[in-house]
C-alpha cells in the first residue's frame, strides 16, 4: 500500500529513479530564459506552495512519483498550475497521477480559490495528454515552440510544440476558462506569461 504525502525538502535525496525518466521535464527553455529544476528551484516551490507539492511513496520507501504546482494569475485567471507530474516507469499504469491530480485540483479549488488548473503538456505526448483528456482537461490552445534547450531541433534547440491544457474548477461553473477549438488556437511561446 502506497502513501500520498506532501513533499519534503529531503525527498530531492531520493528521486533519481522518477528524475532521470524521457518523459520528465526537468529543464525547459521558454522565452529564451532557461529554467532548471535544481534544489533552488524545488525550495522555491516547496516554501511557497508547501500544499501543492506531494508525493507517492511506496511501502519501502522509494519515491514511485510527485506532483509540483503553485497558485497564479489574476481576477478571473487566478488559478492553479501543475509545474511537473512525473511517475517512475515502474509504477506507471496504477493511477497514481491520477491521484496527486486530484490532491493539485482539491487544493487549487478548495484553498486557493482558483477558477481553474492548467498544464503545459508536449503534443506528441498521446498519452499524457489521453490521460488529462480522461482527467476532464481540454487543449485550451496549442503553444508554438514553448519547448527547448534539449540539445535537438533547429539551431540545436527543442522547438516542439505543447498543448496548454485546462480543467474548470468551482468558482467557474460557466466552463469560461475552456474552449471547445482549442486546438486550433495557435500562439508563440513569447505569447505566454
Amino acid at each position: 500500500m502506497s502513501v500520498l504525502r506532501p513533499f519534503r525538502a529531503s525527498d530531492m535525496f531520493k528521486f533519481n529513479n522518477v528524475n532521470l525518466d524521457i518523459w520528465t521535464e526537468t529543464v525547459t527553455l521558454r522565452n529564451d530564459n532557461e529554467m532548471q529544476y535544481n534544489i533552488g528551484f524545488y525550495l522555491h516551490y516547496l516554501s511557497r506552495w508547501p500544499d501543492l507539492c506531494c508525493v507517492q511513496e511506496a511501502p519501502s520507501g522509494r519515491m514511485m512519483g510527485y506532483v509540483i504546482g503553485k497558485a497564479e494569475g489574476q481576477s478571473l485567471e487566478w488559478h492553479g498550475h501543475v509545474t511537473a507530474i512525473t511517475v517512475a516507469p515502474e509504477y506507471r499504469r496504477l493511477s497514481l497521477a491520477r491521484k496527486m491530480m486530484g490532491l493539485l485540483e482539491f487544493v487549487s479549488d478548495q484553498i486557493y480559490r482558483g477558477h481553474f488548473v492548467d498544464l503545459y503538456v508536449r503534443c506528441n505526448n498521446q498519452i499524457a495528454v489521453d490521460m488529462y483528456e480522461g482527467l476532464g482537461y481540454s487543449v485550451y490552445r496549442r503553444v508554438r515552440e514553448y519547448y527547448g534547450s534539449l540539445g535537438v531541433g533547429k539551431g540545436g534547440r527543442d522547438e516542439e510544440d505543447a498543448f496548454d491544457m485546462r480543467k474548470p474548477l468551482s468558482r467557474d461553473p460557466s466552463k469560461r476558462s475552456i474552449r471547445p477549438n482549442g486546438r486550433d488556437m495557435i500562439v508563440s511561446a513569447h505569447d505566454v506569461s
